[in-house]
């Protein structure tokens, strides 16, 4: 079967290993353009090295686009994170059409931050969805979905790099199977049953002590690794990642100890230990060092 690729990023470079390992026809390789200064995306280096066709069009929408899809003579296309708008004649031109990887149990949540969002609402399972995309954002025939659960105390990081990440390369080759033995599978999505969330953004990322200690915990864990939940001191952000949560009651926002195992500070209804920080004009640092320089002590107020 002629594959088409599509993706960008280590997502692609990892689908993209996984079907050469295969022995996979891969006829040619997407991706989004390098921009200038920047390096080169890991799935244009992998196609670069095992001399396969790269394509990096700027834009989908151009008539030039459409021939280069035309051109392959593809059987499927596979799409493995693409930002990029792909119109339908393009999604169409391969034989069997376009599938697409997407982090969420579609329609629940669909949009660019569909992992952080569900860890942010304290929800307790989350999955992925490979479907067919249409003009909709994330919507489209479901032709495979795989769940898995939220830890307590589970970051964006756990979730995407141990669980989303591997099981989302095992799918997309489970849906190429499917396709290669010609299971076309296309349930329709319920829109109105679903959500779409835009970017889980700095705003989104802002903890206020005031509101319930699992809804401040829940964001820490949501940004942890990006964009990183902050706090201010005197006017100053600083960023929360590695966190842990405790009992103990006090006033919000206050700074209840401070030790070689990271800062305590009280929420509402219970307290957090922050354990790894980043100041401005810092890296990530132990939140006892940042503590130490900051001149942080038990009684000093957050969000100030």
């Amino acid at each position: 079967m002629r594959i088409v690729l599509h993706g960008q990023q280590a997502f692609g470079k990892a689908v993209l290993e996984r079907l050469l390992e295969r022995g996979e026809d891969v006829v040619a390789v997407c991706c989004a353009p390098t921009k200038e200064g920047k390096p080169e995306d890991p799935l244009a280096e992998l196609a670069r090295e095992k001399g396969l066709p790269l394509h990096q069009p700027a834009s989908w929408k151009t008539p030039e686009a459409l021939e280069l899809m035309q051109s392959f003579n593809a059987d499927v296309c596979m799409m493995a994170y693409v930002l990029l708008f792909v119109p339908e004649a393009v999604r169409d031109a391969p034989t069997y059409g376009t599938f697409q990887y997407h982090p969420s149990l579609c329609p629940q949540h669909r949009g660019p931050s569909s992992i952080n969002w569900p860890i942010a609402m304290g929800k307790k399972h989350t999955g992925l969805t490979i479907f067919w995309p249409d003009d909709g954002l994330d919507e489209g025939p479901i032709m495979l979905q795989k769940t898995c659960p939220i830890g307590p105390d589970e970051t964006l990081g756990d979730i995407y790099f141990n669980k989303l990440f591997p099981m989302g390369v095992d799918a997309m080759i489970e849906g190429l199977d499917m396709v290669k033995a010609g299971v076309i599978i296309k349930h329709d999505q319920r829109l109105d049953d679903g959500t779409y969330e835009g970017w889980f953004n700095k705003d989104a990322a802002a903890i206020d002590w005031s509101k319930p200690v699992e809804e401040t915990y829940n964001t820490i864990r949501a940004a942890n690794p990006a964009p990183g939940a902050w706090t201010t001191l005197d006017g100053e952000e600083v960023k929360i990642y590695d966190s842990a949560r405790i009992d103990g009651d006090g006033t919000p926002g206050e700074v209840i100890d401070v030790s070689d195992d990271g800062v305590v500070v009280q929420g509402n209804g219970g307290r957090i230990v922050l354990k790894r920080v980043r100041p401005a004009a810092s890296g990530k640092i132990a939140a006892s060092e940042w503590a130490q320089t900051a001149n942080l002590k038990s009684g000093s107020k957050l969000g100030t």
